[in-house]
């Protein structure tokens, strides 16, 4: 009888693990593969979590940088005409444009 212990204690050392290391892996296990919240989803959503941060920080300097131009246009009836005309290629009544495309 000591024979075949011996023998099925060398082949199958495994089968010996400490049961709480067991069951900590298999909570483990479970955690990262099953359920809505599982670790994997967590992190996508971390992600995606810091992307939209990094996108409102961009928006908030282009609100900024927009504010300080219409502040500016606002003050400056010249810096106003000059938007006007670059940008929406408006003219005074007595002038003509020419418009100049490169290619």
């Amino acid at each position: 009888m000591s024979r075949i212990s011996n023998f099925f204690d060398k082949c199958f050392c495994f089968l010996r693990l400490n049961w709480s290391r067991l069951l900590a892996v298999a909570i483990l296990v479970c955690t990262f593969v099953f359920g809505d919240s599982n670790l994997y989803v967590r992190f996508r959503y971390e992600n995606k979590i810091r992307e939209l941060e990094r996108e409102i920080r961009y928006y908030r300097k282009e609100v900024e940088i927009s504010k300080r131009k219409l502040d500016g246009l606002q003050a400056n009836r010249e810096r106003l005409e000059r938007y006007a005309r670059e940008e929406f290629f408006m003219k005074n009544p007595n002038e003509d444009i020419f418009i100049i495309v490169e290619k």
